[in-house]
């Protein structure tokens, strides 16, 4: 089932194009990432399908249409700014006036508190919370109604290396109830980690769309130099599993084939007299990617 469908979406501030003619499919149960550098759409885009903003040119559906505007966002649950809740009432507290706001019934405080570990500090005072806590907690605030899909904006923004690691764990435990969840991130690492599939914006662009593993290339990354680096560039250039080479500070960058081996070059450039004083093979990032997409 689609959950959400944009067509052409854009979304102008004066002579600036926020959004660009964005048209994406979000499927059932994906861990979808927007991700894009700060100042690239992801919020407005997040804005415009929620209702909050309004496009200039474009439409979009939620469930394909089954439900009317207002009964599809009872169905959506929203992390879109810094945890804001009553500090000296504790976590039990603050969710009860969630779901006040919601008017959600039947609601399993304490299996909340346990899906983002903060069951053990359920009767403590928010404001003794550390940032990564109060960030659970505002996910757990998310997840009052049961909510089909969840929708984060920077959800580790500012926390420590725990506190990103605990978000992440937390996130990874909604998805495997099998809940949709949409996460703008500016964050590489956090996408890659965490997300199914991923959609690359850079100034209100699209510029790529897809599976997290089909956004990284299957290729590897391989770094190496020589005594003599032109040698090198000329026996590499004409090898079948190399598809580009690039270099740089005295290091060729070469994008190979998966099953080019660190002991096949080796064995290559031996056998054509040239000794290698540099070589490590690593698999490509999203980070490199990225920086190729959006180069």
């Amino acid at each position: 089932m689609n959950v959400l469908n944009i067509q052409n979406l854009t979304k102008k501030y004066g002579t600036i194009t926020a959004v660009n003619n964005l048209s994406l499919t979000i499927q059932s149960g994906e861990i979808y990432g927007l991700l894009g550098p700060n100042g690239s759409g992801k919020t407005t885009t997040l804005g415009m399908i929620l209702g909050i903003i309004h496009p200039k040119n474009g439409n979009y559906e939620w469930f394909e249409g089954q439900y009317q505007e207002h009964d599809a966002r009872k169905r959506i649950g929203t992390l879109l700014e810094t945890p804001n809740f009553y500090p000296y009432m504790n976590a039990l507290q603050n969710l009860e006036i969630v779901a006040l706001i919601k008017k959600a019934k039947n609601v399993p405080y304490d299996d909340l508190l346990k899906l983002v570990n903060l069951h053990h500090r359920k009767n403590s005072p928010f404001k003794t919370y550390s940032l990564g806590m109060k960030q659970r907690l505002a996910i757990a605030a998310a997840l009052v109604g049961d909510p089909d899909v969840l929708i984060f904006d920077e959800p580790t923004n500012g926390l420590d290396p725990q506190g990103i690691a605990e978000v992440r764990e937390t996130i990874r435990s909604i998805a495997n109830q099998g809940k949709t969840i949409i996460m703008a991130s500016h964050i590489l690492d956090e996408v890659e980690k965490v997300c199914s599939h991923v959609a690359i914006i850079k100034n209100g662009n699209l510029l790529a769309t897809g599976t997290v593993g089909s956004i990284i290339s299957n290729d590897k990354q391989i770094d190496v130099a020589a005594e003599n680096n032109k040698a090198l560039q000329n026996l590499l250039t004409t090898h079948p599993m190399v598809s580009k080479i690039k270099f740089d500070n005295q290091i060729l960058t070469l994008s190979a084939d998966e099953s080019l081996t660190a002991s096949e070059i080796n064995r290559l450039c031996f056998e054509n007299n040239i000794t290698l004083t540099h070589l490590i093979v690593k698999k490509k990032s999203l980070e490199a990617e990225f920086l190729e997409i959006t180069s």
